[in-house]
């Protein structure tokens, strides 16, 4: 693993070598992510950046056909909707994320607690291409 610091940027490095990062209090044992200076359950300052598996389950999903103007970018709309789901990290925190390879024609079909794996997808040109971070069924 790379050296990531707390600095909000590194959770961005990190997907771009395709590593979710976060942090984990050593006062009271909890883990966040993207990883922070003060931890939100105890408020304490005494944490360290860790790495997630990236494996997890589906919470809550929905499919979206009106889509934010860098999702219209990306080619999504009315006709080409995505799937945006809450994923439970198999180490603990929640984290919302675009869901890949799921039939949004057919949302019924997208089971909450279905297993997923951690993954990112390129946006932008050549030169300020940019990873985001993703899931899809494991």
């Amino acid at each position: 693993m790379a050296d990531f610091s707390l600095n909000s940027n590194d959770f961005y490095k990190a997907l771009e070598t395709e590593q979710l990062i976060g942090s984990h209090c050593l006062d009271c044992g909890a883990m966040v992510t993207p990883q922070r200076h003060i931890c939100p359950k105890c408020l304490g300052s005494n944490t360290e950046v860790v790495t997630f598996s990236g494996k997890g389950t589906l919470l809550a999903y929905t499919v979206i056909f009106v889509p934010s103007l860098m999702m219209a970018h990306a080619g999504y709309d009315a006709k080409n909707p995505y799937c945006v789901g809450v994923v439970a990290l198999e180490e603990g925190p929640q984290i919302s994320a675009q869901i890949l390879n799921v039939d949004v024609s057919h949302p019924e079909n997208i089971k909450i607690g279905s297993p997923l794996t951690m993954t990112t997808i390129k946006r932008g040109g050549e030169d300020n291409s940019k990873s985001y971070l993703a899931f899809k069924p494991a």
